[in-house]
């Protein structure tokens, strides 16, 4: 059986960049648990729109744009 685990605390909305000098995202939704216990949340691109997946701890360790 199993347990149902709720997904961590997402600051959907803001604003971020991959490391202090890459392209902008937003934070979107989790999306899915991962094996190791890992979220996949969803980000969408600021300059183009396009929509992928990164994974949670990674978006904890970028910086909020400025």
């Amino acid at each position: 059986m199993h347990a149902v685990v709720a997904p961590p605390p997402v600051p959907v909305g803001q604003i971020k960049s991959f490391g202090p000098f890459g392209p902008k995202y937003e934070v979107g939704h989790a999306l899915r648990q991962l094996e190791d216990g890992d979220w996949m949340i969803e980000v969408t691109m600021v300059e183009t729109g396009e929509k992928a997946e990164y994974r949670w701890t990674h978006l904890t360790d970028d910086p909020v744009a400025h």
